[in-house]
């Protein structure tokens, strides 16, 4: 049985997971580095580098003992390359390398974002290709049809900030803490998503695109007004996002005549409540299946590089050891480029 190891280092999250191609979890370690991060409210790219250099050996060492496992018993060897936190990225790609050329086993360069793309796959024996991925994290909103592994038709995308971005800059202009994602989903279980009169941005326009610049913004106004309580800003923040996200999805469904019959939600954001019970009601409206990661396979680990390492390594692909990390990395490269000097991809 095919077993890698994935090793996950693009932002604020070290990781090291042992996972086979029969979808047995073997091992996952995982540090996160919040403590490091908090009093900056969001990370710093130069701690969150050195964090990890700190932390993956012996987050390398701990997944090999919790599944009882030596080194020369995987097959390969998966990193992130990209995109991501440069820094952070070149810790857990070199040593990816490292390990490859002392063992003389593959190294599998992965992308991060197929690495959300591909995360379904791993607890859902069912679903295949092709689907419908809404992929939402704190880099990145975009829309791709999922034709197989490395094979990325992009839909739609951010022609600004991206929706976990805005989560992020919404709780720290509110206080509430980071990481931000969570601390507002918290707060606006007590607020009206009423009260506060915020901008849904595009909805309505004749573009798939999605953007949140515009509400982050708003929502700093709405703070500096004084007339909000936080909570109340946070939950409708929230319902914004939400339904900006709706608006934006039936837009491309209407437009899609061969649209999969499936759809798929990942990324950070995914594991937002609020957006997966709107997606779930959206996708039972065009009589579509959903599908959506455990909680915790939604945030950055190493568990979906592990198995983005088996499903590329089951293809045939695996990578030279002068392969080079990269902040930015589109899955669908032969995109047409949209409007927006903030587009990541």
């Amino acid at each position: 049985m095919t077993t890698i190891l994935g090793l996950e280092s693009s932002c604020d999250e070290t990781a090291a997971a042992l996972v086979t191609a029969d979808r047995q979890i073997l091992a996952h370690a995982l540090a996160g580095q919040e403590d490091h991060h908090r009093a900056f409210g969001g990370v710093v790219p130069e701690i969150a580098a050195r964090a990890h250099a700190e932390l993956m050996t012996p987050l390398i060492e701990t997944a090999f003992a919790d599944a009882d496992m030596s080194l020369d018993k995987i097959d390969a060897i998966a990193a992130t390359a990209g995109p991501g936190l440069i820094g952070g990225v070149m810790v857990g790609l070199v040593s990816g390398k490292a390990l490859a050329m002392a063992t003389g086993k593959p190294l599998i360069a992965v992308n991060h974002l197929e690495g959300h793309a591909l995360s379904p796959r791993l607890t859902d024996l069912s679903l295949s290709f092709p689907y419908l991925l809404l992929l939402v994290s704190g880099g990145h909103c975009q829309l791709l049809r999922v034709n197989g592994v490395g094979q990325y038709d992009r839909l739609a995308t951010t022609i600004d900030d991206a929706a976990g971005e805005a989560f992020d800059k919404t709780a720290k202009i509110l206080g509430l803490g980071f990481p931000g994602g969570p601390a507002v989903e918290r707060a606006a279980r007590t607020g009206d998503a009423r009260a506060v009169p915020l901008p849904r941005p595009l909805a309505g326009s004749n573009e798939p695109h999605f953007s949140f610049a515009g509400l982050k913004s708003a929502v700093l106004r709405a703070s500096e007004s004084g007339n909000h309580k936080p909570e109340d800003i946070a939950a409708s923040f929230q319902q914004a996002v939400v339904d900006c996200l709706e608006d934006r999805l039936r837009f491309s469904l209407e437009r899609m005549p061969d649209a999969p019959p499936v759809l798929v939600v990942a990324g950070g954001v995914a594991a937002n409540q609020a957006i997966r019970a709107m997606l779930k009601e959206l996708a039972g409206q065009y009589a579509m299946r959903f599908v959506a990661p455990p909680l915790w396979l939604c945030t950055d680990n190493a568990a979906m590089i592990a198995w983005a390492g088996i499903e590329r390594f089951s293809a045939g692909w695996s990578d030279p050891l002068d392969i080079a990390a990269r902040p930015r990395w589109p899955l669908d490269e032969q995109a047409e480029a949209v409007r927006g000097a903030g587009v990541k991809a």
